[in-house]
């Protein structure tokens, strides 16, 4: 990757350490206080207040984004500032398409359910009298139709658009190039940065006690989410050092969103327990193959202080 940006390891990790946490903080606090911020009056519509929340992200990310280029040692005037953040368009295909099969073989029990499901459902529609293809054009304007009813679904917006999209940029593309610039080693960068990711999931905990009305169960839903979030934010932090791409961890974000917890074991058959097995060992001898720095930059020589992946090859 051509680069004129120059700089070492500028940055303390003191600096880093509390920008990374300002950020985390901004991040949760602005999305309580649209009404405060945007200065708008209250409104009982939920797709209106929703869409105020979406610009309070937005604010978040775009200030994380340029108190970040502030605080790296960037050359202005002579680099490609976005590609500190990972934002590139170099490679895209790769960034989508790897990262997309290794993160699918994590859900392969998931994937294996819902195609029995569907076979379930195809063969009811035969016995009914259906033919084949019948039932190929009804699953594919079933799928075209909620595909379609996502443009119209404010939560789909925020799950599948809004939430990864500002959550990479803020916990990856802003805070990784911080911490590796601050000078902490790769392994602690890729386990370090999940912390600030799920600390700003817990302002689920109020929202679940509300729900529930037990901050027992309150904390048992939310321990667990935040602890899946360590998971995936390592995950993604993982994939996003070891390519220098945001699009990568953004896809398995995506994907991760749509398809919710993966289903390892399932009383309808074993065959979903033996998916869920081959599918992990298939993604722990894929990992580092397929997220190869190769794979995804023309050259990885001459990196900056953010661009680890030219020593982790």
């Amino acid at each position: 990757m051509e680069s004129s940006l120059t700089g070492g390891d500028d940055v303390s990790k003191s600096v880093a350490s509390i920008a990374c946490t300002f950020m985390a903080i901004l991040y949760v606090a602005i999305l309580y206080a649209p009404t405060l911020i945007l200065r708008l009056p209250p409104s009982d519509s939920f797709q209106s207040y929703m869409i105020r929340r979406f610009i309070c992200a937005a604010i978040s990310s775009v200030f994380s984004l340029i108190a970040c280029s502030l605080i790296l040692p960037i050359e202005w005037g002579k680099s490609h500032v976005s590609s500190v953040y990972g934002i590139r368009l170099d490679h895209i295909w790769q960034a989508v398409v790897f990262p997309l099969a290794l993160t699918s073989l994590m859900y392969a029990g998931t994937l294996i359910l819902n195609l029995l499901l569907l076979l379930d459902s195809g063969q009811e529609d035969r016995e009914n009298g259906s033919s084949l293809l019948d039932i190929i054009k009804n699953v594919v304007h079933e799928f075209i139709e909620s595909i379609s009813s996502m443009a119209y679904n404010i939560q789909a917006w925020r799950n599948y658009f809004v939430a990864p999209l500002t959550e990479e940029l803020v916990f990856r593309a802003c805070m990784i190039p911080l911490l590796l610039c601050g000078g902490f080693s790769t392994s602690t960068v890729v386990f370090l940065c999940p912390i600030f990711f799920s600390l700003a999931h817990l302002n689920h905990l109020l929202e679940q006690a509300q729900r529930s009305g037990s901050w027992l169960k309150a904390l048992t839903i939310v321990g667990f989410q935040v602890g899946y979030t360590v998971i995936f934010g390592s995950y993604a932090s993982f994939l996003f050092v070891r390519t220098g791409h945001l699009t990568a961890p953004l896809v398995a974000h995506i994907f991760c969103n749509y398809l919710g917890l993966p289903i390892i074991i399932s009383q309808r058959t074993g065959m979903v327990t033996v998916a869920s097995v081959a599918g992990l060992l298939g993604f722990i001898w894929l990992l580092f193959p397929l997220t190869s720095p190769h794979l995804y930059n023309a050259t990885t020589d001459n990196c900056m202080c953010w661009h680890r992946y030219c020593t982790w090859s």
